[in-house]
């Protein structure tokens, strides 16, 4: 029996009937958004074979060593109050191993000093004044304009607007350049004042939309929370894995191909055509024929896959913008570390770009994860370099950025010393960025990508860029797929 035969002889859900191979899906990139997708299509009971370009699998979550120590040298943790990375680590085998930071303690360093984040924001916009006036985080003037928005008539937002573009209309500036800045920029490494409020912060958008003030818009936000906390009292905002979050795509690789996938690194596709009974995969290696693609790659690979099939979509990926980063970890002798780090359990801190610093933040890992601070005599640290619009910096060589992250580390906390180890872990165009009309955007490449059946496009450009949102994001994939097959 030919494939074409065999494919009128299934199932609703993709299984096969009685003797009937179960029908072929191709997953193309091997990020946590393809493994998540795989591990779906899996579950759905398709045959899966996952192919990604480069010698490794996992994306920009990377396990490592340094000093002999596990690290982390991409994504470190996610987001708890999410289910569906909690749910993908317990599916693999990570039950055990998922543990919350040790803590949660962070702070800014602006206006030339360390100081402690304010409670009482969403995303840096302030709801409470009183821990932000003791913060000393903004001027008298800063305060001032915050309070003064209550005789600012409401606004327009219409259907997206930028961030720190309305915040500061709202506000002020310096709500945007010393409190959003850096928490945004933390998560997409971009530009408050370009990223859109309504794909980036849908909460802080609605609150915005339906009230005359933001102040009030986001006090009622924190009511909302409060009324929750009942329910989310003892489950911490984040988590991490004992060992890295690095150990989670490797162990979703592991279950998926226990399950019978068939996985390739080192194997780029070169194109991607329409069949009479599905696609047709092209490599190096061969050509893969399968009824049903996932493509889980950024935006330019999807494009060129996309440029003879899809032509609408491969035009709308080709806008998409991405923002380049450096992580420089480290390894220190505890002993020659100032208290400022090692003492009273902070971890880490955020730094505004407006404060002209080189980085843009500094993670104390041995104080965050248990895991991180076993070994009594080692502790580790890392910087961020980088973000959209500000990328000078990451054309310095590895050396330079470690000299360059110890010289901020010792005008922040006081740091002198040297490190024992150090590696830099370069992420270039690793973060899309999500400018005003993004969602709109996505809606055009899926709808462009929806007119072919069998084909579903996922990953951090789409949904949002966080671990959980890739997780789901592939879980859509996976159900436009089976959507596909035929009753």
């Amino acid at each position: 029996m030919h494939e074409a035969d065999m494919r009128t002889d299934m199932r609703t859900d993709g299984t096969a009937a009685a003797g009937v191979p179960p029908r072929h899906a191709v997953v193309i990139g091997g990020g946590i958004a393809g493994l998540a997708a795989a591990h779906r299509l899996l579950a759905d009971g398709l045959r899966v074979t996952l192919l990604e370009a480069g010698p490794r699998l996992g994306g920009k979550l990377l396990a490592g060593e340094l000093a002999g120590a596990p690290v982390d040298l991409g994504a470190e943790s996610v987001l708890a109050r999410r289910p569906e990375a909690l749910e993908l680590a317990r599916a693999v085998g990570l039950a055990e191993a998922l543990q919350p930071p040790a803590t949660a303690t962070a702070h800014l360093w602006t206006r030339g000093a360390l100081r402690p984040m304010p409670r009482g924001h969403v995303m840096g916009v302030p709801g409470d004044l009183a821990p932000l006036a003791a913060s000393g985080v903004l001027s008298a003037e800063g305060l001032a304009r915050i309070e003064a928005e209550r005789a600012l008539p409401p606004a327009e937002i219409g259907e997206d607007v930028a961030v720190g573009e309305y915040v500061a209309a709202r506000l002020g500036h310096e709500v945007v350049d010393r409190l959003v800045e850096p928490l945004l920029g933390g998560v997409y490494a971009g530009n408050a004042y370009r990223i859109s409020m309504r794909a980036a912060v849908p909460q802080l958008f609605e609150a915005a939309r339906t009230h005359a003030s933001l102040g009030e818009g986001v006090r009622e936000l924190q009511q909302r929370a409060a009324a929750q906390e009942p329910q989310q009292a003892g489950r911490p905002v984040f988590a991490g894995i004992d060992g890295g979050i690095g150990r989670l795509p490797q162990a979703v690789a592991e279950a998926c191909r226990a399950a019978g996938a068939r996985i390739s690194t080192g194997t780029p596709v070169r194109e991607l055509l329409r069949t009479d009974g599905g696609w047709k995969v092209v490599t190096d290696a061969g050509a893969v024929e399968a009824d049903a693609v996932v493509l889980a790659v950024p935006a330019g690979p999807a494009a060129r896959l996309l440029d003879g099939v899809a032509p609408a979509a491969a035009a709308e990926l080709r806008t998409v913008e991405y923002a380049s980063m450096a992580l420089v970890t480290m390894a220190f002798r505890r002993s020659e570390l100032p208290a400022a780090i090692t003492g009273g359990g902070a971890s880490g801190f955020l730094v505004p770009p407006v404060d002209g610093r080189t980085i843009k933040a500094s993670t104390f890992s041995s104080n965050k994860w248990a895991w991180a601070g076993a070994d009594p005599e080692l502790f580790l640290l890392r910087t961020s370099v980088g973000r959209y619009g500000d990328e000078g910096d990451l054309g310095r060589e590895d050396h330079e950025l470690v000299d360059v992250s110890l010289r901020d580390l010792g005008e922040a906390v006081g740091l002198a010393a040297r490190p024992a180890a150090s590696t830099v872990t370069r992420w270039d165009g690793g973060l899309p960025q999500y400018p005003v009309g993004h969602l709109a955007r996505v809606d055009r490449i899926r709808g462009a990508v929806a007119a072919l059946p069998g084909l579903a496009v996922c990953g951090a450009l789409y949904d949002g860029v966080g671990i959980p949102a890739c997780i789901a994001s592939a879980g859509k994939a996976a159900d436009v797929v089976k959507a596909t097959f035929p009753a």
